[in-house]
């Protein structure tokens, strides 16, 4: 599947400020945390063909993916990067520069391909200011791109009263269990992209019974045709696993068809929350 571009775009005239081109399939790298199981997890994975690598201040291993990217022997500019800045340190403009330098320093790169607030920041007075910071941060070049991640329809549509740029993804949940389409229309309708984490429900789905019966009819795997699903949705997709069949498997979802099964997969919207939800806060 071709890459999709990814566009900041000024408030009130549509301009466009900065792109990049992302892959549909990355590697997430959340809950890596073993022994240089992050370092060998990135290597693998580039090794095979992935080009994004999702990380975050919070996840504690953004220094091994800069390694791991350092030691891949691809050229840097053919990796995308995307991290976030975490939660705790989303409280004013001042903290959000500080952490962005940090992020850079650990990863060893001069530039940050996508840069994500984690969440809402949860002071709703520190919303505005931490994306003051993150446009800045933009203009400054310190960053090639900006967005966010676990943004509820009201997030995104507070952050247009407030934003002279608008971010050019959302990265949430969204997989067959939680479907979510009035969020992936208020981010589309803001310009901006799905991104969509843990396809598997954080693997509580990797064995469901259901989407197992389903992939058997068109000879794939269930986790397979969920990450397809996500795909065909128009989001990007970042799977997170360290282990290298699965990382292969997960790739070839983009040579996977689920249309003869995709009403099938639909009735399987249950608004499964794998885990931590923040789009749903004031």
């Amino acid at each position: 599947m071709e890459p999709i571009c990814a566009i900041n775009r000024e408030v009130g005239s549509g301009r466009e400020i900065a792109s990049i081109e992302i892959p549909r399939i990355g590697l997430g790298v959340w809950m890596m945390n073993g022994p240089n199981e992050c370092k060998n997890a990135v290597i693998n994975a580039i090794s095979i063909g992935y080009r994004m690598i999702d990380t975050a201040r919070s996840y504690g291993n953004e220094e091994e993916v800069g390694e791991a990217i350092r030691e891949s022997g691809i050229d840097r500019s053919e990796i995308t990067v995307v991290t976030k800045l975490r939660r705790i340190h989303a409280v004013s403009y001042e903290s959000a520069i500080e952490h962005c330098g940090i992020s850079l320093e650990k990863l060893g790169i001069d530039k940050i391909d996508l840069y994500l607030v984690h969440a809402p920041p949860e002071d709703p007075d520190a919303r505005e200011p931490v994306w003051r910071a993150m446009e800045d941060l933009l203009e400054a070049g310190l960053v090639k791109t900006i967005g966010v991640s676990n943004y509820g329809v009201n997030h995104l549509h507070d952050l247009k009263s407030y934003a002279k740029i608008l971010p050019c993804v959302n990265q949430v949940e969204l997989n067959p269990w939680i479907q979510r389409p009035e969020l992936h229309s208020a981010t589309r309708e803001i310009g901006a992209i799905t991104m969509a984490y843990s396809p598997l429900a954080r693997g509580q789905k990797a064995n469901d019974p259901e989407i197992s019966e389903i992939s058997k009819k068109i000879g794939c795997t269930g986790a397979q045709a969920a990450i397809r699903w996500c795909l065909d949705q128009g989001a990007v997709v970042i799977p997170k696993s360290s282990n290298p069949s699965r990382q292969q498997e997960n790739l070839e979802s983009m040579g996977v068809n689920i249309d003869q099964v995709r009403n099938e997969i639909d009735l399987l919207d249950s608004n499964h929350v794998s885990g931590w939800d923040p789009t749903v806060e004031p």
